[in-house]
């Protein structure tokens, strides 16, 4: 059983930066492959960002691609999300997942746990 807790979302201007953090409980964090999810309002959940089990491998959505890093902290059971040129169009709640499989995948639905989320809102 893993829980997740996302923080760092708010209200930032186009072209600001902002970072997320999602924290995990668990003794077994490491075995985890971990991601990034967004959902704006009448949208589908998106995937955003996953990485690896080791923080080796990283994979992105096209669009985020050269902005967003994500990177992991297993000493800390932590996930961060660096945001970096923000866009209007990355107005969305954030959500944190893990996924027990080792595998990497970028369907919302093969990931076994979520965080509540956290509202990011970048204004023109």
């Amino acid at each position: 059983q893993v829980q997740l807790v996302e923080s760092g979302g708010g209200l930032v201007q186009a072209g600001a930066s902002l970072r997320l953090t999602c924290a995990a409980s668990g003794r077994t964090f490491s075995s985890y492959v971990m991601g990034w999810f967004r959902q704006a309002p009448g949208k589908e959940r998106e995937f955003v960002a996953a990485i690896y089990r080791g923080g080796y491998s990283t994979y992105y959505t096209d669009s985020v691609k050269g902005r967003f890093t994500i990177s992991r902290d297993n000493a800390k059971n932590m996930v961060y999300l660096q945001m970096n040129s923000l866009k209007p169009e990355d107005t969305a709640v954030y959500y944190c997942a893990a996924r027990s499989q080792s595998t990497v995948v970028r369907v919302a639905g093969q990931y076994d746990y979520w965080g509540q989320g956290t509202q990011v809102t970048v204004s023109s």
